[in-house]
């Protein structure tokens, strides 16, 4: 991975992704392709924006979204026992289960989520990246009428902090929702960081869409607790742990935040080790969304939040970005389209700039 600037112009700051082709196993060299295939279809604000594809002699270059905050499992080294504040921890949940809630949509099973895989960008919002390790799978999505129950009783939160308990009267409400799953997503292959994986991938047996929402609760535990709630004293003693018929444990301190009972309660319905008992399995994020743990978030205005201050959190705010306007990214598109143009190459500009608009770049000149 390099970092890359259009010559003449700091206005634009890229990450390259190498791939050397003639070093890769025939799996290796399928998850190559399985990644840049996924970046070229994605179009969100928590996912990467593959703008060239660059192939030359035995290489595969992917010019991608640069993120200067570095990524959340090295934040969560610099916090007091490696743990985030609840509201913090909601802040990045939320942003990560919107971008699976997509990545669901889309028919991709995800299987790598981690918190080294999740960069921060400059205004400190959130950036899901590595996709050689997911696979994808035929998605439905269909609209389904449910009924809620409004009655709530406990701490009511605001965007990402907690208030004092209030409660509301019970009142039913029939809602609409839209609902993409992949849930006839199959794959037999064991692959993941291990600490993150589900009991039905440890098992071989196959597993599908739940190992994701099984790693969402690890995550969300990781952030709260600073450990993983399955870790062993090896790799070999993790995996039994997670393999074996015991629950997952919590400590309890005494003066915890407000919150802390819905967080546990999040994740123990995520961590169950019968995937067709798993929270999300079925309905996806719409059910995960409607947890007490993320009351008060309005999420089509979830961009818009102000990160939480973290230590070391690089937090940039929109006015001191360098890119802010629309005539400013065209002007390192074009230069980016003259600098193809003066090596000689051939390449088709698919559209104008967008958020998932890219170069397909060839040359058919042999490198020496």
């Amino acid at each position: 991975m390099f970092l890359c600037r259009l010559r003449d112009y700091d206005g634009a700051n890229f990450a390259l992704k190498v791939v050397d082709k003639d070093l890769l196993t025939p799996k290796k060299f399928s998850h190559a392709e399985t990644e840049a295939e996924i970046l070229h279809e994605l179009d969100h604000p928590f996912l990467p924006t593959l703008y060239a594809r660059i192939d030359v002699s035995h290489y595969t270059c992917l010019l991608i979204d640069y993120c200067p905050g570095g990524d959340l499992h090295a934040l969560l080294r610099k916090q007091p026992g490696n743990r985030l504040t609840l509201s913090a921890a909601r802040f990045f949940a939320a942003e990560i289960l919107v971008a699976l809630e997509y990545l669901h949509a889309l028919g991709v099973v995800y299987r790598d989520l981690k918190p080294e895989n999740v960069l921060l960008r400059e205004d400190g919002h959130v950036m899901l990246s590595d996709f050689d390790l997911c696979f994808k799978a035929d998605v439905t999505p269909t609209f389904e009428c449910c009924k809620i129950n409004k009655h709530h009783v406990g701490p009511i939160y605001g965007c990402f902090g907690c208030n004092r308990s209030r409660s509301y009267n019970s009142r039913e409400k029939v809602v609409a929702d839209f609902v993409a799953e992949p849930t006839t997503a199959f794959s037999r292959s064991c692959v993941g960081t291990h600490e993150y994986l589900a009991p039905e991938l440890i098992s071989g047996n196959g597993h599908g869409n739940g190992v994701d929402w099984w790693a969402f609760g690890v995550f969300i535990y990781e952030l709260l607790y600073g450990m993983t709630p399955f870790k062993g004293c090896s790799k070999e003693g993790t995996l039994r742990n997670i393999a074996s018929n015991n629950d997952v444990k919590f400590h309890v301190a005494e003066n915890e935040e407000v919150g802390m009972v819905e967080a546990r309660d999040l994740i123990e319905k995520l961590l169950v080790k019968d995937p067709k008992k798993r929270l999300g399995c079925v309905r996806g994020a719409t059910d995960v969304k409607r947890h007490p743990f993320f009351d008060g978030i309005k999420w089509p205005l979830i961009r818009t939040y102000k990160p939480p201050e973290v230590k070391g959190l690089l937090r940039r705010k929109k006015s001191d970005l360098i890119v802010t306007s629309k005539k400013i990214r065209k002007g390192w598109w074009k230069r980016l389209g003259c600098a193809l143009r003066n090596k000689g190459a051939r390449f088709d500009l698919l559209s104008n700039y967008s958020n998932n608009n890219h170069y397909c770049y060839v040359n058919n000149s042999k490198v020496r």
